[in-house]
């Protein structure tokens, strides 16, 4: 697995909130948080969903770019993921 190939990602918990962290297999990562592996945040908020996945290059990267968007108010983490599936749609 390359070292340049990390995402950011937002899952949605199963109690609404949304969940920001970098991962360079996001798939693997989703599986862990469902199997309470995860991180502490989504060990009681089980099952979580993926809702928004970014590639961003490296472990650095991904950090920034995870730290501008926990910076984010919910409703604008709300409009990225509804930006992101509607882009998503036209691939």
């Amino acid at each position: 697995m390359s070292y340049q190939n990390y995402s950011v990602y937002i899952i949605q918990c199963s109690d609404g909130t949304l969940y920001t962290g970098i991962s360079n297999d996001v798939t693997h990562r989703i599986k862990m948080h469902n199997a309470g592996k995860g991180a502490k945040y989504t060990k009681n908020r089980r099952p979580v969903s993926l809702q928004y996945q970014e590639l961003v290059g490296n472990r650095s990267q991904a950090s920034k770019r995870e730290w501008a968007i926990k910076q984010l108010t919910r409703r604008q983490k709300l409009l990225l993921i509804q930006q992101y599936v509607k882009d998503s749609c036209h691939d």
